[in-house]
């Protein structure tokens, strides 16, 4: 990796919260990096004016605050589970934009949210997880580490997966915990949130560049996956952690390895169907036959579910730094950090149409809360659209 990239992916580290170094010594590392850059990230062109071919509909808009952690917005049941850093969270009915609930814990958050529509749950900076129920506080447990990943709500149980590698479960209604399982630690780990989700019967987690199935009721593993092999002479360059935005069909689950690859994987048994290289740092997203990811330099890619072909690639927006991408029906959606909504093919990325929110930039990646677009800014403000 030459200079120019890494210090690019260090910036990112350090721009999503030097509290996601774990150890003094990477710190400083990546601290010497920096102060060794090279040129800056060069300045995208000028987008080119908006051609509207498909109508997107502003339905309405609502605030929860300022979003400056690595929040992941759940949507069940026409409710969409939003928090912001300072520790307020809400249930918000995702057709008028009406609170249903909102709880001001008056502490700041590093995680968060997870639901399954009754539990909601988020951790604090001081490794606190905490449950709501129905908006009320049910029970806080102490964690043993730094936690940036949204906890999973499912069957009764919430599950965690901090910084240092452990993956914890305990019981929704008392917080009782049920089981750790502690991996082994890196001296780096990437400040944003990782893997944690659940395919059938089985807790998907992101260790590092490995994708491990567990018990989700005893804790034990099925299967771990190394994705990718770290590579590179020093700590950043073989930081390889797994991060949040996946794409699942049937069994079939497709994730990102920070800096290294896009990979597939057999969920039911860890068999790996492909790995193909990739530079980016967001989470993808597909559907039955693609699957779509947004790279590091502002790149749009989109690869076969089935081998990984590369299908096509966009520089459109190029050095611009782009979320997560959508998919709703035949479009692709993207936000920036300008805070465009960018709708696109998903045929070939040839633009649809493209709308503005605030310039504070999106905080989350989009969400589709049936035919509702929702998206977060970093400044709060969260908004709703109807692509028609």
């Amino acid at each position: 990796m030459n200079q120019v990239k890494q210090v690019k992916q260090v910036k990112h580290l350090l721009l999503r919260g030097v509290s996601g170094l774990r150890y003094p010594l990477a710190a400083a590392l990546a601290l010497t990096l920096l102060a060794c850059a090279g040129p800056e990230r060069p300045k995208p062109a000028q987008l080119a004016a908006n051609v509207p071919l498909i109508g997107v509909r502003a339905l309405w808009t609502a605030s929860i605050g300022p979003v400056d952690f690595p929040l992941d917005m759940r949507v069940v049941e026409g409710r969409a589970y939003v928090a912001s850093g300072d520790g307020t969270v809400a249930a918000i009915d995702t057709r008028t934009g009406a609170d249903l609930w909102r709880t001001a814990l008056d502490t700041r958050l590093s995680a968060g949210v997870g639901s399954d529509g009754r539990y909601a749950a988020v951790v604090t900076r001081a490794n606190e997880l905490v449950v709501l129920d129905a908006g009320k506080l049910a029970w806080r447990q102490k964690l043993k580490a730094l936690t940036l990943t949204a906890p999973l709500v499912a069957g009764g149980r919430v599950f965690t997966l901090s910084a240092d590698r452990s993956v914890s479960s305990f019981d929704a209604a008392d917080g009782q915990r049920l089981w750790q399982q502690q991996k082994s630690a890196d001296p780096l780990v990437l400040g944003q949130s990782g893997l944690l989700t659940a395919v059938g019967d089985t807790l998907i987690a992101g260790i590092g560049g490995k994708v491990a199935g567990l018990n989700p009721t005893t804790g034990a593993t099925r299967w771990e996956t190394a994705v990718v092999s770290a590579r590179g002479t020093n700590e950043v360059e073989r930081l390889v952690d797994v991060v949040s935005g996946f794409s699942r069909d049937g069994k079939q689950i497709c994730v990102r390895a920070f800096q290294y690859a896009v990979s597939c994987v057999d969920a039911s048994s860890g068999r790996a169907l492909w790995s193909k290289p990739a530079s980016g740092s967001s989470g993808i997203t597909g559907d039955a036959g693609t699957v779509f990811g947004s790279e590091a330099d502002g790149k749009l890619s989109a690869w076969s579910r089935k081998d990984g072909e590369k299908l096509w690639t966009l520089d459109r927006y190029r050095f611009r730094v782009l979320s997560a991408p959508l998919v709703a029906g035949n479009t692709l959606i993207v936000g920036d950090d300008a805070g465009n909504l960018h709708f696109l093919s998903k045929q070939d990325g040839a633009p649809l149409n493209r709308v503005v929110t605030d310039d504070s930039g999106l905080s989350v990646s989009p969400v589709l809360a049936d035919k509702t677009l929702l998206v977060v800014s970093r400044r709060g403000s969260i908004y709703a659209f109807k692509p028609e």
